[in-house]
């Protein structure tokens, strides 16, 4: 079985306290973006003497193409291998071999292998008739980070606490147009979270998020902005160029390096993003 985990982009975040188990409550707008990796379960071949094939020997065969993953290179720390093993903890699922083709960036702040754990589970869930409820696999994804619970439904929601707590918004942004940026630069979450400082905003995000489109360059703030702008001087200057370029809103995603820009109509790709990452498309 094949599916196509899409990405996100947080439509501003307030990181309002540090939680007792080291974590941040924050407040934030998950909006679901077609950029998406390609993620393939099939039932793992134990027939020896099947011609060109793997044997299954383990629980999981995991291979991956595109993007390098960096980190750890052992497959059994990858987040859809994990999600395999949670899962098949409970219900004694069969061997499966498992083939991620990587595509959205990482350390982008836009959530990639997040959605790609939470795709195993919604595509096992669905291969092996597990019958589990929309709550039961959030709940799976919640122990395996603080946004993957998002992914299994990819619709717009309020999050608060870790970010794995959400509540209904009505954020419809059909027909705008989407610029994102990746400037070839990986941040990983433990360095975006060494500089935040939390507070308490003045007014909540979905107060500010009521407003129309065109209020938001003034309201809708990135917390994260704050310590890695100065950081890394190239982030303030994409964002500053995607609104040069006409968009209505920009905005550091998550806390990764993508920038993000919403345009009334499709945008052209000016030539200072040319030697980056880009991907556009209708919302």
């Amino acid at each position: 079985m094949l599916a196509f985990p899409s990405c996100k982009i947080n439509i501003g975040l307030q990181l309002i306290e540090r939680r007792a188990d080291g974590f941040h409550n924050l407040l934030s707008a998950f909006y679901p973006v077609g950029w998406t990796d390609v993620l393939e379960i099939i039932p793992a071949i134990s027939d020896k003497t099947a011609a060109n094939q793997p044997v299954a020997n383990e629980l999981v065969t995991f291979t991956t193409s595109g993007l390098p993953i960096p980190g750890d290179p052992d497959p059994a720390r990858n987040l859809c291998v994990r999600a395999y093993h949670l899962l098949q903890a409970d219900y004694d699922l069969p061997p499966v071999q498992m083939h991620l083709h990587k595509i959205v960036p990482i350390g982008a702040g836009l959530g990639g292998g997040s959605a790609d754990a939470a795709a195993t589970i919604n595509l096992l869930n669905e291969q092996f008739a597990l019958g589990l409820t929309v709550a039961q696999r959030e709940n799976y994804a919640r122990e395996l980070g603080s946004d993957c619970a998002f992914f299994i439904q990819n619709k717009p929601q309020y999050c608060i606490e870790k970010g794995d707590v959400f509540e209904s918004i009505n954020l419809d942004l059909n027909g705008y147009h989407i610029l994102l940026v990746y400037p070839n630069l990986a941040i990983s979450t433990a360095e975006a979270y060494a500089g935040v400082t939390p507070r308490q905003p003045d007014t909540p995000l979905r107060a500010l998020l009521e407003a129309p489109i065109e209020q938001w360059r003034d309201t809708v703030h990135n917390d994260f902005e704050d310590s890695l702008f100065p950081k890394y001087p190239l982030l303030g200057e994409i964002k500053a160029q995607l609104y040069e370029a006409g968009a209505l809103y920009a905005s550091l995603s998550g806390s990764g390096s993508t920038l993000y820009g919403i345009f009334n109509a499709p945008p052209n790709s000016p030539p200072p993003f040319s030697r980056y990452t880009v991907w556009k498309s209708q919302l």
